[in-house]
């Protein structure tokens, strides 16, 4: 599985984006009480929320070849949706490893840790 880290998402964004192509997605994969204690802020990407329980139920929403980092608190259920993704097909999936935490730590530091 491919495995981003925060500090280096800008990074996987520049080789991701297409002119005249939809942003890459960061797919937040937490659940709606998480968003309300901390949520990113979608700065030259597309932010989607869509809790993990949801994505088999929501695959139609995700283009298979368009550039996804899944992103969760720790990283742990972000990998999962991101093997789940590979697995179906998709074919431009990382995950965010360390989540919100680690983006806190690493680019954001206004982000509420929990």
């Amino acid at each position: 599985m491919h495995a981003i880290t925060p500090a280096h998402l800008d990074d996987w964004l520049r080789q991701h984006t297409v002119p005249g192509r939809p942003a890459p997605i960061v797919l937040d994969v937490r659940e709606p009480a998480e968003l309300q204690t901390a949520c990113v802020s979608a700065d030259g990407f597309e932010l989607r929320h869509m809790p993990m329980r949801s994505v088999p139920a929501r695959l139609h929403e995700l283009e298979r070849d368009h550039p996804i980092a899944c992103l969760c608190h720790h990283g742990g259920r972000s990998a999962q949706v991101t093997q789940f993704l590979l697995n179906q097909g998709f074919t431009q999936v990382v995950n965010i490893h360390g989540g919100i935490d680690a983006w806190a730590l690493q680019r954001d530091p206004s982000i509420p840790r929990y």
